[in-house]
């Protein structure tokens, strides 16, 4: 018997299944679980069309769908002849609700009050990268977003368990860890949790999930020139570059913050590279608002963007404003990735003869300290941390030579 887990989605997403997958080790049946993203509608989209493909793969498996697209709309999940069940987001983690006389519909409000408990995965699918997550659910509600919806209020998981679970992780071989959740710098005093995660032995880097600009406060900005086991890349939720616009979203940061924190960061780390979310034709946005948002990629030089055309979903309050014709959307967020394209590889080129510090994952290709992938030019063992010399680039891939 087995289980298998099929993840759409953030990469709290993938902790989840993580842990989904360690839960169902001793299923006692064959099990497909669809974990769902309901980010936008292109996401749900592909989500239904990996169902329908599973259950053809699959077609004797006990089929469940979880996840948040599955918390927002279950019934309509649980219409689909596909699917055997739906899991909401509390329930996913739960092995009871898998048992085959629990019930095949187990949705709970999410906006209930609950503790939080994370949990401990040991597998990450043969990765050398482990995540905790520290965080749960989001209150920001952005005019945009269904998260909330689908993950609820904002919980977080105690510093101490946090600890014991990276010490955990470093005993069994991980050198670099991830910290996950909705809005991770909503955590209290993130800045001290992030110092004490440093200084746990043995552990060589550390990342941090997806921050929000307004909350990146000068001692999380102090520790990047403090400790070379925090990692040099930043990934922001920027979602637009234009004031209006990210005043329309409901953000609490302006295109100017941004910029300042750019440089701050880079003030005391000097090779940090950026991330960054954007969302291309968001409700009302003029081509002026969208060259400004052109605009500030390229002053603050992030590299690494994560394009979005906006989706509208049902129930937000964007959704009610004047929309941006869909084909006006995807070209712009064409232009967007073509921008983000063209610094990372002006960047990248400007790497070359220099040093990378690579954490290994497969025999001859690894990750590199500014979050991008180094192929190299002889083996190495899976988790070690090599020494590069970049020689060369293509498709977005180093080429090096270990040291």
């Amino acid at each position: 018997m087995s289980a298998k887990i099929i993840t759409f989605g953030c990469r709290l997403n993938t902790f989840e299944s993580a842990a989904i997958g360690q839960k169902l080790e001793q299923c006692d049946r064959n099990i497909v679980v669809v974990n769902t993203c309901a980010v936008t509608g292109e996401a749900e989209r592909q989500c239904r069309q990996a169902i329908r493909k599973a259950r053809r793969e699959h077609p004797d498996a006990f089929l469940v769908v979880t996840g948040c697209a599955a918390q927002v709309h279950p019934e309509l999940y649980a219409k689909m002849p596909e699917v055997d069940r739906v899991l909401g987001n509390r329930e996913k983690l739960d092995p009871a609700a898998f048992a085959p006389q629990s019930p095949d519909l187990a949705v709970s409000d999410i906006d209930a009050p609950a503790g939080f408990e994370s949990v401990e995965p040991v597998s990450f699918d043969g990765r050398c990268r482990a995540f905790i997550q520290i965080q749960q659910g989001c209150d920001n509600h952005c005019t945009f977003c269904i998260i909330p919806q689908a993950r609820g209020k904002s919980v977080y998981l105690g510093a101490d368990k946090i600890l014991h679970y990276a010490r955990v992780l470093v005993d069994k071989g991980f050198c670099e860890i991830g910290l996950t959740g909705v809005d991770i710098t909503d955590y209290p005093e993130f800045a001290g949790l992030v110092a004490g995660l440093t200084k746990v032995d043995g552990l060589k880097r550390l990342r941090l999930g997806s921050l929000d600009p307004a909350c990146v406060r000068g001692d999380l900005i102090a520790l990047f020139g403090e400790t070379d086991v925090l990692q040099p890349h930043l990934h922001l939720s920027a979602q637009a570059g234009d004031d209006l616009v990210l005043k329309r979203m409901a953000r609490r940061h302006t295109r100017e913050d941004i910029i300042r924190l750019c440089e701050r960061v880079r003030a005391v780390r000097p090779d940090v590279v950026f991330g960054a979310d954007f969302i291309a034709g968001f409700p009302t946005e003029t081509e002026a608002m969208f060259r400004n948002t052109l605009d500030l990629v390229e002053t603050a030089n992030i590299t690494h963007l994560h394009v979005f055309p906006y989706s509208e979903r049902s129930g937000t309050p964007a959704a009610k404003k004047p929309q941006v014709p869909v084909q006006t959307r995807k070209e712009r967020a064409a232009r967007l990735r073509e921008k983000g394209e063209s610094l990372l590889f002006d960047y990248m080129r400007g790497k070359m003869g220099q040093t990378a510090v690579v954490l290994c994952e497969t025999e001859r290709k690894g990750l590199c300290e500014h979050y991008l992938p180094v192929r190299l030019d002889r083996d190495c063992a899976a988790g070690q941390i090599v020494r590069a010399r970049l020689t060369g680039m293509r498709d977005g891939v180093f080429e090096g030579s270990v040291l």
